[in-house]
């Protein structure tokens, strides 16, 4: 009877969380895609997509963690039927997530010098340098994109950001197969040709967004005639309160995954090829565990806005179960097919290579079983860290973060990632202890604030 009052929500918290994870596993879909086919080049290519990327996460981290303070604020204002306040949100995160796109544009290209400082293989370098040019510029409409889907988001209308991912995808593959092999009598720009097909494909999914949300009722009025630079000092100031502390904690997490890249880079080209594909096959999974935490951000916003704290509590348990029997599931899938997943990234077939695709295969294989472990605390984490973002309470755990994966996780996988301690494992072995006390401290924290919440009403 208790467990039903959590499990009769499942229903509608997929409904809801559904879409938001096929958008988050379409973007990361585009990265499966770069790294298939430019694995096909050679481990050096993979790895440099790989480098250049771990550039592009952290840029990435900031512009969509700072976006997620417009659902919040949507949801809430779409509970008490405030259209001003939906709009307002809307349009003044709009214009701070253009200029955050422009700002770290610019910072992720005039910083590609780094690379060379790094101490990564010079070849890997060499070809990731042209290929972060363009994907630099591409989080420009990266970042414009969050803003709509946030908002579409906060208006419970999951389903359209998904259905512009699915189009980016599409357009994405096909750009990459032309250019990457150079077909249809095109030039082959090999890793460049990647990198057109990401930038390409994220101009088409701004525009088809805004485009689908112009012929919604409900969204309609909130994305025409938009006053873009008649400001509120106060709405900024709100969405910048809850942006940057929201910005910092996928920043924390974000960045301790691109310092296993660079700590991978450290071990040589395979171990960060391999440390490429095992990041990129349990993002996948991350990502529905981000829906999920999407959904915890509207319904727990949405409960806010109607004040009814013991509905919130109760939802977002359900949110915290259902989160936990997908992750044991994935943890199992992973556990079994350690071996065979690696081998989706790497041609066997190629003789030149097949040394290096061999031991690339083989230091993945033991990656995945360190990401099959952490699929739980992973997906508590990132759930309970949405229900938080919907209570609008982002200081703390900010602090949390930060804790979590720089004074715990980063330091085990610096001593435990050395090649005569554990090496590539032995980072991974870092990730799952910043992950395990990030789930722990954030749930403590949901607990605290909630129980003292129903008090007080």
């Amino acid at each position: 009877m208790i467990l039903s009052q959590y499990t009769k929500e499942f229903s509608y918290n997929l409904k809801l969380a559904t879409p938001v994870i096929l958008g988050m596993l379409g973007h990361t879909f585009v990265s499966f895609v770069d790294n298939v086919m430019v694995g096909q080049l050679g481990t050096a290519e993979l790895a440099a997509v790989s480098l250049g990327n771990s550039f592009m996460f952290i840029a990435m981290s900031i512009g969509i963690g700072f976006s997620t303070a417009i659902t919040p604020l949507v949801a809430e204002a779409d509970a008490s039927n405030n259209f001003l306040e939906g709009k307002s949100s809307f349009k003044h995160g709009l214009f701070l997530c253009t200029i955050i796109g422009v700002l770290l544009f610019l910072t992720v290209f005039f910083a590609k010098p780094l690379l060379y400082f790094m101490k990564q293989p010079v070849e890997v370098v060499e070809l990731a340098l042209p290929y972060l040019n363009l994907v630099a510029f591409s989080l420009i409409p990266l970042v414009v994109f969050q803003a709509f889907k946030q908002f579409s988001d906060g208006l419970s209308m999951t389903k359209y950001p998904m259905y512009a991912t699915i189009l980016a995808n599409v357009v994405n593959v096909v750009i990459n197969y032309i250019l990457i092999f150079g077909k249809f009598g095109f030039p082959e720009l090999g890793i460049v040709g990647a990198a057109y097909g990401t930038l390409i494909s994220r101009f088409i999914m701004v525009a088809h967004l805004w485009w689908l949300l112009t012929k919604k009722e409900k969204s309609k009025a909130f994305v025409i005639n938009i006053k873009f630079f008649v400001l509120d000092k106060l709405m900024l100031r709100k969405l910048i309160n809850l942006g940057t502390p929201s910005a910092m904690q996928m920043f924390f997490e974000v960045a301790i995954f691109t310092a296993a890249i660079w700590l991978s880079g450290l071990l040589g080209k395979n171990p960060l090829a391999a440390n490429q594909i095992a990041l990129n096959l349990s993002s996948m999974t991350f990502m529905v565990a981000m829906g999920i935490s999407v959904a915890s951000m509207i319904r727990v916003g949405n409960q806010k806005g109607l004040g009814q704290f013991v509905e919130l509590r109760r939802i977002a348990f359900s949110l915290f179960l259902l989160t936990t029997i997908l992750a044991v599931c994935f943890a199992a899938f992973f556990f079994i097919f350690h071996e065979a997943l690696p081998k989706l990234y790497l041609d066997y077939d190629d003789a030149k290579n097949l040394v290096d695709n061999t031991e690339v295969i083989t230091i993945a294989a033991k990656l995945m079983l360190a990401a099959a472990i952490f699929q739980i605390s992973d997906g508590i984490q990132v759930v309970v860290l949405g229900a938080l973002r919907g209570l609008q309470d982002v200081k703390i755990p900010t602090v949390i973060t930060f804790i979590s994966y720089w004074v715990v996780g980063f330091p085990i996988s610096f001593f435990l990632g050395k090649e005569h301690v554990y090496g590539s494992f032995g980072i991974w072995l870092g990730l799952l202890a910043g992950l395990t006390t990030a789930a722990i401290l954030l749930f403590i924290r949901f607990n605290y604030l909630t129980k003292k919440l129903i008090l007080k009403s």
